[in-house]
């Protein structure tokens, strides 16, 4: 069992940070700085003491959100191998834990050709309603066995079209396997679809209406993916321009492997709600450990309008957008106010989970309980369902369910 060591109760503090001289907290390396809290403890500057620790069961407990996940990124091995044994499609593994490495190869090599590579992979056993249903069923089944109590699942139907699925078709199976699976779980769910950045404008407008279209039936916004060198969401302003006229919900993915110039179309011209990776963002930014020296416009206005930033860690660093996961800028985001939050992009390529992702954030930013609800939070208050939902979901689900796991790991604080 993994266990990650996290600050709990004050005992003696009298730290003072050499940057900011107020009370703050280190971790190791001083890259963690942030205005001291009463459920921290510090000592002095080289040395800890814990009363409390986060395990990986207490992070399997936790009632977590997922707002950036593709469907395609996330099929099961073993049903990848079943639905090509029975449409005939040539596997480049035939074993499921071989099929899962296959697919890892990118992220353990850190190359983004290979990482890119395995969509072509499930794609070819996601071409009928049959496949489609199942695979949104699972999906939301896995999302189940973690704890997810509310998931925003995207993908780019005009993908799914290879054997003659008409769009409505598409969107529909998948419906209907993500209702099965709520059903089934209690997971709530919406669905996101996706325009292809390098595809022709008229289709990036064709599933903008249809996602307006089904917003009745369970979807909930509109995304466009893709790479983002020499596809600017510009583009297809026509698209975007669409939804904002229908009121519906726009997050676009930027700042992933383009600078803030790219944030800057999604926002500004665009009219992005939420920002899928950001990581570019610091580019704006000058910095000190944690400590926030100067913010550019963009950064301020981020931060000054609460635009919630989807952030993958495990994704990011496979991809090469940024080197490591001590060189993240989610830390810089979390400890200076941005509305960040973790997602895990793509579950079968990054081999994660939020879970997972959940254990890197305590493991390299110190993160502890408190922390993680806050986090959580600001995933669900920056989900695309409707206020009175989101607000149940909080008061009825999430506040709660930290407050049972507190209870039960540490009954006297």
């Amino acid at each position: 069992m993994s266990t990650y060591w996290v600050a709990q109760d004050v005992i003696n503090v009298k730290p003072r940070c050499r940057d900011t001289g107020n009370n703050c907290i280190h971790d190791v390396g001083d890259a963690d700085l942030r205005p001291l809290q009463k459920t921290d403890v510090y000592i002095n500057t080289s040395k800890y003491y814990y009363t409390h620790m986060v395990t990986q069961e207490m992070i399997k407990k936790i009632p977590k959100v997922e707002l950036h996940d593709h469907l395609d990124g996330s099929v099961l091995p073993q049903t990848i191998i079943e639905l090509a044994e029975k449409y005939k499609v040539e596997l480049p593994e035939n074993n499921a834990d071989a099929l899962a490495k296959w697919f890892q190869r990118g992220s353990d090599r850190k190359s983004l050709a290979l990482y890119l590579e395995g969509f072509s992979v499930t794609l070819s056993v996601m071409q009928t309603e049959e496949a489609l249903e199942r695979i949104a069923y699972e999906h939301l089944v896995t999302h189940s066995k973690e704890n997810v109590v509310y998931s925003e699942i995207r993908f780019a139907p005009i993908l799914n079209q290879q054997k003659g699925l008409n769009l409505e078709a598409v969107v529909a199976a998948v419906l209907k396997g993500l209702e099965r699976g709520k059903s089934e779980t209690g997971v709530d769910f919406g669905l996101i679809l996706c325009a292809m950045r390098d595809q022709d404008m008229k289709i990036s407008l064709e599933i903008a209406e249809l996602a307006v279209a089904f917003r009745d039936r369970g979807v909930v916004g509109f995304d466009i993916a893709g790479d983002e060198n020499g596809h600017p969401p510009k583009k297809h302003l026509d698209a975007f321009q669409f939804i904002r006229n229908r009121n519906f919900n726009i997050t676009i993915h930027a700042g992933e492997a383009f600078g803030i110039e790219s944030i800057w179309q999604a926002l500004q011209i665009c009219g992005a709600h939420r920002i899928g990776h950001a990581t570019r963002l610091i580019e704006d930014i000058t910095f000190q450990g944690t400590r926030i020296e100067k913010m550019g416009s963009l950064a301020n206005f981020i931060r000054d309008k609460r635009v919630p930033m989807e952030i993958c860690l495990s994704s990011n660093v496979q991809t090469g957008a940024t080197k490591n996961f001590d060189e993240h800028p989610f830390h810089v985001f979390y400890r200076n106010g941005f509305r960040v939050f973790l997602c895990t992009d793509n579950r079968l390529m990054s081999n994660t989970s939020l879970t997972k992702e959940m254990e890197i954030a305590v493991k390299h930013y110190n993160l502890n309980l408190r922390d993680l609800e806050k986090l959580t939070l600001n995933a669900m208050k920056s989900a695309f369902i409707h206020h009175d939902d989101r607000i149940r979901i909080i008061y009825d689900i999430i506040k709660p369910g930290f407050a049972k796991l507190r209870n039960e790991t540490n009954p006297n604080g």
